[in-house]
């Protein structure tokens, strides 16, 4: 049995200046573009960085992994697909950069982040019910 996934995926325009002077997108932003990339996976799930610290929980980001394997270019439009990987001990979303016009995939990353109370800075070794149960919810609608 295949197991579910929490996915979404947003299009953009690389814009002039987020490249470097041979107009290949500067390697530090393909971060930014998992970024955007997450923060619709989290509007997805109805637990932004502002849903985060109003439930008195925080998420600092403790690792980030980037595999380049072809280059954007200044006014590609870039596909970015997140995937939940995990969500019950920490926040893990995998990412999948592609240039929308050829299909190519581009990138490849993940990005994990651990929970923090806001309140005392204690790490929590398990994701708040809050957002646990929003994911649930969402996966139990895609059966």
């Amino acid at each position: 049995m295949e197991s579910k996934m929490l996915t979404t995926e947003i299009e953009f325009k690389v814009d002039f200046f987020e490249v470097d002077s041979m107009r290949i997108v500067w390697h530090g932003n393909y971060v930014n573009y998992f970024e955007r990339a997450r923060c619709a996976l989290l509007d997805k799930i109805g637990y932004n960085y502002l849903d985060m610290e109003k439930s008195g929980y925080l998420f600092p980001v403790t690792e980030v992994k980037v595999k380049y394997i072809h280059s954007l270019r200044f006014g590609d439009t870039c596909r970015a697909k997140a995937i939940l990987a995990e969500y019950e001990n920490m926040i893990k979303i995998n990412f999948e950069l592609y240039n929308a016009q050829t299909g190519e995939l581009t990138t490849k990353g993940s990005v994990s982040q651990m929970c923090i109370k806001a309140s005392t800075g204690e790490t929590q070794f398990v994701c708040p019910k809050c957002f646990t149960d929003k994911v649930e919810k969402l996966l139990e609608e895609m059966d």
